[in-house]
Formats: structure tokens, C-alpha cells, sequence
């Protein structure tokens, strides 16, 4: 009998201590998931970059969040595709070495600067895609640091109040 009380005891004070850790783990999540969406956010919009006036959505608007990062990084495809004729930087590098292949200099600048445009529009698309990347992970986060504090204090409080009906039972 005194056995099966440590025992109970034991059980309840480690669930106890299972549900206030994932409850601390969880609002660290959410504090440090906050805290990403904040900088990426912030440091976005000191680019001061503005949504692409032909842009699918958010014309106008200054980029500082995934919807608008991620618009914008549609326009920037839509411009590169229409200034390289919906040529790519692969298909841009074949057409570069047909030209050189064929005597075609002025050709082949020609497409060569192109080509450097494409390149130059690409990283700009990757960079804004990587935000909206960024943005994306904190919300994970946040939403995982959430759901274990929610578990975390729910178990907290499960364990505090059947260790109170097993002593009120004992006495």
C-alpha cells in the first residue's frame, strides 16, 4: 500500500514535470518564432521594396510580409520571363554558345547581357521566396510553441488535480 503511493507519487510528480517543461518549452517556441517572423519582417522591409505595380496582388504595397514578398517575387518571374523573350538562364547559356559557335558576337553579348539580367532576377526572386520561407518556419514554430504549451499546462493540471483527489481518497 505505502509502496503503490511512492509509486503514484512519483508517476504524478513526473507527469507534473512533464507538462510544466513542454508548457516552458512551448512559449519559448512561441516567443523565438515570434521573434524570427519580427526580424524577417523587419529587415524586409528596410529593403524598402514595393510590390510590382503588375503584380498578381498587393500592387503598391511595400513588401514587409510573406503575401507581399511573395507577389512581388512573381512579378520579378514575370518581368525576367518577359525581358529574356521566356527564355531561361540554362536555355539563355545554350543560345550564348550557339552564337559564339557561329561567329555571332554582337550576338552573342547581346544575349550574354540578358543572360546576366536573368541571373541578377533570379537571385532577387530566390531572396524574397527564402522570406516568405522564413515567414513560414516562425509560423510553424509558433504554432508548435502553442500546442505544447497547451498540452503542457492541460497536463500540468491534470496531474495537480489527480494527485489532490488520490490524497483527499487516502485520508
Amino acid at each position: 500500500m505505502v509502496g503503490d503511493c511512492v509509486k503514484r507519487g512519483t508517476t504524478m510528480k513526473s507527469a507534473r514535470f512533464a507538462g510544466l517543461l513542454s508548457f516552458v518549452a512551448g512559449v519559448l517556441m512561441l516567443v523565438c518564432g515570434a521573434f524570427a517572423w519580427g526580424i524577417t519582417s523587419t529587415q524586409l522591409a528596410s529593403e524598402n521594396i514595393t510590390v510590382a505595380n503588375d503584380a498578381p496582388a498587393f500592387a503598391g504595397s511595400k513588401v514587409a510580409g510573406p503575401l507581399t514578398a511573395f507577389y512581388q517575387a512573381e512579378a520579378v518571374k514575370q518581368h525576367t520571363r518577359a525581358a529574356s523573350n521566356g527564355l531561361t538562364y540554362a536555355e539563355l547559356g545554350a543560345k550564348v554558345q550557339e552564337a559564339r559557335d557561329a561567329g555571332e558576337t554582337a550576338t552573342a553579348e547581346q544575349l550574354q547581357a540578358t543572360r546576366a539580367m536573368v541571373e541578377t532576377g533570379n537571385f532577387v526572386r530566390t531572396s524574397l521566396l527564402t522570406s516568405v520561407m522564413a515567414f513560414g518556419v516562425s509560423a510553424l514554430v509558433m504554432g508548435a510553441g502553442l500546442l505544447f504549451s497547451f498540452l503542457g499546462w492541460g497536463l500540468y493540471r491534470l496531474s495537480a488535480t489527480h494527485a489532490q483527489e488520490t490524497e483527499s481518497q487516502e485520508a
